[in-house]
């Protein structure tokens, strides 16, 4: 059976197997309540929606690879050392880890958008904090930088979830490869900033590296305040229809504590335990964590170290270190990732497991180049090589974010991408830039050398990928049987509903309202 075979054929009942309680969940979250969506608001989506999504990427990347471009002038002015500076990256990382899994729970449950605006406010405010740390207290720094893991952790699996339920399959690919482009450019963009005011005002402009991000913060805030919540599982209930409207959620979400704080705590104490049970339930999920992990902690690996690799061991200066893989990063990762979105949506129906097939396929390319480059050769090569190894990286990102959209149910979508956070960080990448930097510190900061070391773990990761092939098709066919299904229910309530006499049905009208668009 083809993929749209599979989403338009329901087989069996989803309660029974697309992960036991989580179906009538995912059932119930599809098909909506039955009052709300006879007067829900309507909207026809356009591309804004990615672009204000992925500008949350690009502000959170340019804050993070501002402090790496001027980390130089961190290390003299605080006295510090290379794994100094490792663990003040991997304390951002492991913090964002950590609080992945509650976020994902709240992205699920509350106004996502709302959420990520609050979170970006008080992030910038937090990261400007940053500039006024006394060179004395180095372990205040790390705090402060730690505490910004919150904010990432907060936005991501609230905008991927976002972009799941604004963009049907069919677009889902390229939504996400405009998210990750903003994310390559903030890279590279705070790579360059950096390292140009690091230098600047006797070594002290890394003190005003820390407040560039503060106004583009409150501005992408704002946008993000402003941009209407979808409906959760919108974009699956038009994919079946073939609308080209999504339903737009209430404006008046639920009151954050109703209950009082303890008895929400012990809420989301459950509810976290079901999530987990429900995504761990799901193949795909199972396979696609532990590769991320792996493909996590190369990634940052190279990421956190390889202007240190260009200083080091092919003695380039700071600025220009730091200018070249930022350079790296754009010019790899914006048409690596337009490239990869487009494959992702194209090739979708073409072969079993696309979804997962591309991004293991792409990873196994970009470490073998990446390996190819750490041979002894003049800079220009080594560019070029990187340069292509970058392409088929980024290309696997959207992807892999759009396959798990397309396997993980409506309700859940949060969760899956706060696992994915989880996977990504706590168990691959957090570790990553301390166990390189001592690593290389083994070999007198030979930064080749430790790569070439790691390197070898991403085949690992896109061995994981390769299993998850033979699942996704099913795992994704059962969300699309599971909202087939609700929307039945719903139809045959409504119908039920129309046709009550009396008091019940005047409310209805009332609780109803009138369909527009917006």
């Amino acid at each position: 059976m083809s993929t749209a075979e599979a989403r338009h054929t329901p087989k069996r009942s989803p309660a029974a197997d697309v992960t036991g309680e989580g179906a009538a969940a995912a059932a119930i979250e599809a098909a909506g309540p039955v009052r709300a969506a006879r007067g829900a608001r309507r909207m026809v989506v356009t591309n804004w929606p990615m672009w204000v999504v992925g500008l949350t990427l690009f502000v959170d990347g340019m804050d993070q690879y501002i402090v790496r471009g001027s980390s130089n002038q961190i290390k003299a002015a605080f006295g510090v050392g290379d794994t100094a500076i490792g663990l003040l990256f991997s304390a951002f990382i492991l913090v964002n880890g950590i609080v992945t899994m509650p976020a994902g729970y709240l992205a699920d449950r509350w106004n996502r958008t709302r959420a990520m605006a609050v979170t970006i406010v008080l992030w910038s405010l937090i990261s400007a904090l940053g500039g006024l740390v006394p060179t004395a207290a180095f372990g205040l720094l790390v705090v402060i930088r730690a505490s910004l893991g919150f904010g990432q952790a907060v936005t991501d699996p609230s905008g991927s979830s976002v972009i799941a339920d604004y963009y049907g399959t069919e677009r889902r690919g390229r939504a996400f490869s405009i998210q990750q482009c903003l994310s390559y450019v903030g890279l590279g963009m705070g790579l360059a900033i950096g390292g140009a005011l690091g230098p600047l005002f006797d070594g002290r402009g890394w003190r005003v590296a820390f407040f560039v991000s503060l106004f583009p913060g409150l501005v992408v805030a704002y946008l993000c305040w402003r941009l209407p919540e979808p409906s959760r599982g919108t974009a699956d209930r038009a994919h079946v229809t073939h609308s080209d409207e999504m339903e737009l959620a209430d404006d008046d979400g639920p009151p954050l504590f109703p209950q009082g704080f303890r008895h929400f705590l012990g809420d989301m104490v459950d509810g976290l335990r079901k999530d987990v049970g429900t995504i761990l339930r799901i193949p795909t999920m199972r396979y696609a964590l532990v590769g991320v992990s792996t493909v996590g902690f190369v990634v940052t690996a190279v990421a956190t170290w390889m202007p240190n690799f260009y200083e080091n061991q092919l003695h380039l200066t700071q600025q220009a270190a730091n200018t070249t893989f930022g350079a790296l990063a754009i010019l790899g990762g914006i048409p690596g990732t337009i490239v990869g979105g487009r494959i992702a949506d194209r090739w979708v129906h073409r072969f079993l497991g696309a979804r997962v097939v591309i991004p293991a396929v792409c990873i196994v390319i970009s470490a073998a180049l990446f390996m190819v480059s750490f041979i002894p050769m003049a800079f220009a090569f080594v560019f070029v090589i990187q340069l292509a190894g970058f392409l088929a990286a980024t290309a696997c990102v959207p992807a892999l974010r759009a396959g798990l959209s397309d396997a993980a149910p409506a309700h859940v979508r949060g969760a899956g991408f706060g696992a994915f956070n989880l996977a990504s960080v706590v168990f691959g990448a957090a570790a990553a830039p301390i166990v390189t930097s001592a690593i290389a510190a083994q070999f007198g900061d030979n930064y080749r050398t430790a790569f070439l070391i790691i390197l070898p773990i991403a085949f690992l990761g896109a061995g994981c990928l390769m299993l998850a092939r033979r699942h996704i098709e099913r795992d994704a066919a059962k969300v699309f049987e599971a909202v087939v299904m609700a929307m039945a229910a719903r139809q045959a309530a409504e119908a039920v509903w129309d046709g009550a006499p009396g008091p019940a049905q005047d409310e209805a009208e009332v609780a109803g309202g009138g369909e527009g668009d917006t």
